[in-house]
């Protein structure tokens, strides 16, 4: 896979972390969680544009800091989306 496909798989990914954190289904959530990590560990090695670049190193810290946190807060699932909807957008970037 591509940098944009890694990027558009983790979107996907973070919108369904998002549902099932709000849904308190943690087994899913844990189990994505696991495939994300996967995901971000290749597209931290594929060749990535400056501008996207810019984007996934500030995505990374934030999601190492997310996936040790409270993944029942309402706060947290909100990141999980927020970071979706970026990634995804940000993807024709990369």
């Amino acid at each position: 896979m591509d940098a944009r496909e890694l990027a558009l798989n983790i979107a996907v990914n973070l919108g369904r972390l998002g549902r099932w954190a709000y849904e308190g289904r943690l087994n899913r959530l844990n189990q994505f969680l696991e495939e994300t990590e996967e995901y971000v560990n290749w597209l931290e090695k594929a060749p990535k544009s400056f501008s996207f670049q810019k984007t996934f190193d500030i995505f990374k810290k934030n999601f190492n800091e997310l996936k040790t946190g409270n993944k029942t807060d309402p706060a947290w699932a909100e990141m999980m989306f927020t970071w979706a909807n970026i990634l995804a957008h940000r993807a024709r970037l990369a």
